[in-house]
């Protein structure tokens, strides 16, 4: 199966449900984060401390699977040259809406980040990478890309899941323990269970913390920033119901479910 469509497809059909990660930033926002007030997400509720981004002015940002209008528009308002990278036609269009809307310029591209990234080598000063790598069963191949296209000294912020949420399976009786890590819906689900679970939630990788931190050493970076985020407990952040998110709801009663890391290409 190409489980990059299904992936597509699902974040088009939640841009059209309007799930909260999908609706772009208000005219208010955008004039705040021109006077450096502004909020920007890897994880659902924690914000990205500023001394990670700051300062903007003038640098070249990646946004990469960072459509949706949300966070690539606070970048142009701080100043910097900015490009998105993502797979949804829908999200993309939600960029391009606040750049028409505000009148800036902004570098919208529809593309598959499993496959080479369309950036010359050393191309951004900056890469942005809110939690979207679960979508995606290679992670070596994205750590090695961000390092190739960001320049010595470049910045990669990245979120995370905690690959916990994938080894649960909801039944009648609550929550089951079901799966290893690293979990691979590929290999580890039966075809009419992993149609199932694309239909909800699109097709999505448990990775271990080896692939999200060990290959981000090994392909070059040095992490030097890290901290630990939840999902809202009544899941309510997501606007759509899914079984992966009921179950990070859950989980966050008892532990952090999303990461964050800044690396420094060296």
């Amino acid at each position: 199966m190409n489980y990059t469509n299904i992936n597509e497809h699902s974040w088009d059909n939640w841009a059209d449900e309007k799930c909260v990660w999908t609706l772009p930033i208000t005219h208010q926002e955008f004039i705040n984060a021109q006077n450096g007030e502004m909020e920007l997400y890897l994880t659902p509720l924690k914000t990205v401390p500023k001394n990670w981004y700051f300062p903007l002015k003038e640098k070249k940002i990646l946004g990469l699977a960072s459509g949706g209008g949300q966070q690539c528009p606070l970048f142009v308002a701080g100043g910097a040259e900015v490009t998105v990278f993502d797979i949804s036609s829908k999200q993309l269009a939600s960029d391009k809406f606040v750049a028409e809307r505000e009148g800036y310029d902004i570098s919208l591209i529809k593309g598959d980040m499993t496959q080479k990234f369309p950036f010359e080598d050393e191309s951004f000063d900056l890469v942005f990478h809110p939690v979207s790598n679960s979508y995606v069963e290679n992670l070596s191949h994205i750590w090695n890309e961000c390092y190739r296209v960001l320049k010595h000294g470049g910045e990669l912020l990245a979120g995370f899941a905690n690959p916990t949420i994938y080894l649960y399976k909801k039944d009648k009786d609550g929550y089951i323990l079901s799966y290893a890590m690293p979990f691979n819906p590929l290999n580890d689900l039966a075809e009419e269970e992993l149609k199932l679970v694309s239909n909800t939630d699109g097709v999505q990788f448990g990775h271990s913390f080896s692939e999200q931190l060990a290959h981000q050493i090994d392909a070059g970076f040095m992490v030097t920033g890290f901290y630990e985020d939840y999902h809202p407990i009544d899941n309510a952040v997501t606007h759509y119901d899914t079984c992966i998110g009921e179950i990070a709801s859950y989980l966050s009663k008892y532990m952090p479910v999303y990461f964050a890391t800044k690396s420094i290409k060296i």
